[in-house]
């Protein structure tokens, strides 16, 4: 009976996400009821419930998470201060006469602003809103400018500081202690979000070369499709307005990243330098008044709230998952593989990959991770590297169909002209450079491993 309910369980969440139910809501009630229907059948132990109010009081306390809404505000703040802006027009000016050179600056840009943001759906817009337009206008291939643009918008899920980083920090530090107490090690290692950020950098470096040696392949073998911008339509190059306008950008990446990797602040720290950081750029270079910065503050509300009710609604669901055996069936299921330690990744990553077509990574992440990651350390994989290999995996959340937020948020600010079957077929070649990117990982996971080794020791 028992398994009847898990089935329940988690058909319940599906149908309720694809009514469109807010995903939080759906979680916790979805649970409460069948949890309810486990009560009366018999096969369900109410008291797992009494722990949900410290849960509840460990989310709301926890100083790790801190690190959301200020790493939200930061990237907020750059967006609506037209820093972004700014920044991607004048590396536009600095490579339009190259072919390919309006792709390139996009995934330049897109880098720069992963790496001192974080931040997806600002990014994307911000970068559809100016780019798309004279890529378009130039005779770029709308293929090609849909996945460029929606490619770099997502660089801020694996290259740090990185929400997602923040999030699978706290869920596999957490799944990580709990592994190593159940193998009798009362003095366990711990996992934190530093780690993470350390391990992503030179995979986030990977995949950013993978995509402009596509790009740069694309516009070598056809030049029609990438073709440089026009003397007459070109913007003139000023290496001062280029240099005031990375000022921002590396400033922030040098005062968060680097104080993290150096071991000077925590991320929870680095993320309010950055948060104060970003605030003084859009003073001091930017637009920034009373109504702006009431905007960032109200979108970094949002956010937040968005974040924190869906982690409580998955707290709520873990423990009614828990209290019908399904970490012990989740357990036996990926124990009995083929392959032992490596078929069971696989099979993790294939499934959070499905799951990517129809949920966020936020719900990946406080759903699907707590049930499999214990399980997973227990079979005695790098807590490094599978974080890592789970925030590249999630990055594909946001490109693959039907309802990848990228694809939307470029939905929503391209011109009538562009198709959306043409953004669709646009992303599919640099969703197969993640994929490719994932398996190099799989290969070699030192390229995740040897950063935080060299930095942190053994």
């Amino acid at each position: 009976m028992s398994i009847v309910l898990l089935v329940l369980l988690v058909a319940g969440l599906a149908v309720g996400l694809l009514a469109g139910i807010p995903v939080a809501f759906v979680l916790g009630g979805v649970a409460l009821w069948i949890a309810l229907l486990g009560q009366l059948l018999g096969v369900f132990d109410t008291s797992y419930l009494a722990a949900y109010p410290n849960r509840v009081f460990g989310i709301m306390g926890n100083e790790t998470l801190l690190a959301v809404p200020l790493f939200v505000f930061m990237g907020v703040m750059l967006e609506r201060s037209r820093l972004a802006e700014e920044l991607l027009e004048s590396v536009a000016a600095a490579f339009g006469e190259r072919r390919g050179g309006l792709a390139i600056a996009v995934l330049l840009v897109g880098a720069l602003l992963a790496a001192s943001t974080g931040i997806v759906g600002a990014t994307v817009v911000t970068m559809g809103l100016i780019s798309l337009p004279v890529m378009l206008r130039n005779g770029y291939c709308p293929r090609l400018a849909s996945g460029t643009l929606c490619a770099a918008g997502t660089l801020g899920q694996i290259i740090p500081p990185s929400i997602v980083l923040v999030l699978l920090g706290d869920q596999l530090g957490n799944a990580y202690q709990q592994a190593q107490l159940k193998l009798g090690n009362f003095s366990p290692d711990t996992v934190s979000v530093g780690d993470l950020f350390a391990g992503a950098v030179a995979p986030g470096l990977l995949l950013v070369s993978l995509y402009l040696i596509y790009v740069l392949w694309v516009a070598w073998r056809d030049p029609q499709r990438a073709p440089a911008i026009e003397a007459s339509r070109r913007q003139q190059r000023s290496w001062r307005r280029l240099l005031r306008a990375t000022v921002p950008p590396l400033g922030l990446i040098v005062a968060v990243l680097g104080s993290i990797l150096a071991g000077v602040a925590t991320p929870t720290e680095a993320a309010a330098v950055g948060a104060v950081g970003a605030t003084v750029f859009a003073a001091a270079l930017g637009e920034l008044d009373r109504t702006r910065l009431r905007d960032v503050a109200r979108s970094t509300v949002e956010v937040t709230a968005m974040v924190f009710a869906i982690l409580l609604g998955a707290a709520l669901f873990s423990l009614v998952f828990r209290g019908l055996g399904g970490d012990d069936l989740v357990h036996d299921l990926l124990t009995g593989l083929p392959g032992g330690r490596l078929g069971a990744v696989l099979a993790v990553m294939l499934v959070m990959f499905v799951l990517g077509f129809i949920l966020d990574f936020i719900e990946i992440v406080f759903v699907v991770v707590p049930i499999v990651a214990p399980v997973l350390f227990a079979l005695d994989v790098d807590p490094v590297w599978l974080g890592v290999m789970m925030a590249i995996n999630l990055q594909t959340s946001f490109l693959t169909p039907p309802f990848g937020f990228a694809l939307f948020y470029l939905r929503g600010v391209a011109p009538p002209e562009l198709r959306t079957l043409d953004i669709y077929r646009g992303v599919v070649p640099f969703i197969l450079i993640q994929l490719i990117t994932l398996g190099l990982l799989a290969l070699w996971p030192g390229l995740a491993t040897w950063l935080p080794g060299l930095l942190y020791g053994p």
